[in-house]
């Protein structure tokens, strides 16, 4: 078992970064860049993910953690979504869209699996602790091959 002590080490959230970066970058190329509106508010979703997994990890508390976790997932899907909208649109060639989407759904998945673990815990966080290096998890739960690339 490993301690995760910074949100900055969960692999999902470490992924998310990487989905960010990569829509920011595409998004300033193309017709996107002036579809102001789309473009902002794929951009939203995309920085919701990683932002809502850091505030829900800093709770200290796992019930609160899993309510962040499933805003993140759900950011996910907002943005999954939109990326069909400005898909459908040509604003992406066909390699970026498949990027951007195998990105977001592996987020997704680690989302979900961080959930599912969260939620068959028996640690309640370290709030709830007398010492807040209690809060440990399986460190191979969040590991993923796709920050290799």
């Amino acid at each position: 078992m490993a301690t995760i002590k910074r949100f900055e080490e969960l692999e999902s959230w470490k992924l998310a970064r990487k989905l960010v970066v990569t829509f920011y970058k595409e998004s300033t190329k193309g017709s996107l860049s002036s579809d102001y509106k789309l473009r902002d508010q794929m951009r939203g979703a995309c920085i919701s993910i990683m932002s809502n997994l850091a505030e829900g990890f800093e709770r200290n508390g796992n019930r609160e953690f899993i309510q962040f976790c499933y805003i993140a997932k759900a950011s996910a899907g907002e943005f999954r979504s939109q990326l069909y909208i400005a898909t459908d649109l040509g604003y992406f060639n066909k390699q970026t869209s498949d990027e951007l989407m195998q990105l977001v759904l592996e987020v997704t998945r680690l989302i979900s699996g961080l959930i599912r673990y969260l939620c068959n815990s028996n640690l309640s966080g370290a709030k709830y602790s007398e010492h807040e290096e209690d809060y440990k998890v399986q460190e191979s739960f969040f590991s993923s091959n796709i920050l290799q690339s």
